[in-house]
């Protein structure tokens, strides 16, 4: 008995040392998945061809710019004032003007979508004038199925009207306060700076949560993940064999997007390269995290890229703050959006990018990114030791 025992606690004790951490285990599972990966082209074209793709994308196709607007000018006034008024509606660059003597041959064009609004100068415009204020100068009718462009509509061509009218008013005495609007961190207010560095989250999530999914997933599919669990490599070796090579991929992708941001679309770059670097390491860690963890629970890539798409893809489009401000969401929809990662890593980003390094801003972000990813790390860690066993 005492023989059996003996041979029993050194069988114990050789698996344990088998299962110790080794760095020659884990290079060797470094080295196959990269090899792996390589020879895949659909990895490479997730790292490196999507990225390019949904910048393009989002730099050209995407625009919440509100320029050149389409507005119609019904003219009813052949007065000299009117004229002017109409002269400077035609001047901005903002608005694509389209003139017309009479209203009806406007409103066909806005119930048809061809304009977003429409400024009538009405006969009695002269009249209108000369009272200073006793009825409105012109009538405004927008579109109101486009909400966002018809508040532009009205507030610009309110904006126009008042400007034309205090051109007028040369006798008027100088106003002894004048206020003069800045815009800061993004002076231009050009939506491509603020939606290029969201776009390189986005690129993110994909390489780092559905890349992962697939990739694992299909190891389940073919039968040689059970082949790798049964070497005498730890669940920790396996892991990091596993993600290493595609941490490696999302930060040259997140290089390169960088590169295109800066040097292609015209984004500012004010804040250093190292803390771009760090925020995409830590980003990159819950959402490894998440696609090793829809892996260990979908075993087959098709299930897999689909939980990936509803639970990384798109929570990060939709919560992150990437096109949809996150303070106008309802109370439960923000608190949900504490516990999606890519919404740490946009502002982050728009940080860095059109701010600077400000580490009041990136601590709080890189600690929640950081728990998050622990989070989901543990769970896999526990579902594929349990596969193991």
């Amino acid at each position: 008995m005492n023989a059996v025992a003996q041979r029993k606690e050194g069988a114990a004790l050789e698996l344990g040392d088998l299962r110790r951490f080794d760095l020659r285990r884990l290079m060797a599972l470094v080295t196959k998945e990269s090899y792996q990966a390589l020879r895949d082209p659909s990895t490479l074209l997730i790292a490196f061809v999507l990225p390019v793709v949904l910048l393009l994308l989002f730099a050209y196709a995407v625009s919440l710019d509100a320029k050149e607007v389409r507005v119609g000018v019904v003219l009813e006034s052949p007065g000299a004032s009117a004229q002017s008024l109409a002269a400077a509606f035609s001047g901005t660059r903002f608005l694509k003007t389209q003139f017309a003597h009479d209203r009806r041959e406007v409103a066909d064009q806005l119930v048809s979508g061809a304009l977003r609004g429409y400024v009538v100068i009405p006969q009695d415009f002269e009249q209108r004038l000369a009272q200073r204020g006793a009825e409105p100068l012109v009538q405004i009718i927008t579109d109101g199925s486009y909400p966002n462009t018809a508040n532009y509509v009205e507030n610009y061509a309110r904006g126009v009207v008042q400007t034309w009218r205090a051109g007028l008013d040369v006798a008027a005495p100088a106003q002894s306060v004048v206020l003069e609007p800045r815009y800061w961190f993004n002076p231009e207010l050009e939506s491509r700076r603020a939606l290029i560095p969201g776009a390189i989250a986005i690129v993110m999530t994909i390489i780092g949560t559905m890349l992962t999914a697939l990739v694992v997933a299909r190891e389940w599919e073919r039968g040689t993940m059970e082949a790798v669990l049964s070497t005498p490599a730890s669940v920790a070796e396996i892991l990091i064999g596993k993600l290493l090579p595609y941490f490696v991929l999302g930060m040259l992708s997140t290089l390169g997007a960088a590169a295109l941001a800066v040097f292609v679309f015209g984004v500012p770059m004010r804040g250093s390269l190292a803390a771009l670097l760090l925020l995409s390491a830590v980003f990159m860690v819950p959402a490894l995290g998440q696609g090793l963890l829809i892996s260990s629970l979908a075993r087959n890539q098709f299930l897999a890229a689909q939980i990936a798409l509803f639970t990384g893809f798109l929570p990060a489009f939709m919560l992150s703050g990437f096109l949809y401000e996150i303070d106008a969401m309802p109370a439960p929809i923000r608190a949900i959006t504490r516990a999606v990662p890519a919404r740490y890593f946009v502002d982050s980003l728009k940080t860095v990018f059109l701010a600077g390094d400000i580490w009041a801003v990136f601590l709080p972000n890189l600690a929640a990114m950081a728990a998050i990813g622990a989070l989901f790390f543990a769970i896999a860690k526990r579902a594929t030791r349990k596969n193991l066993e």
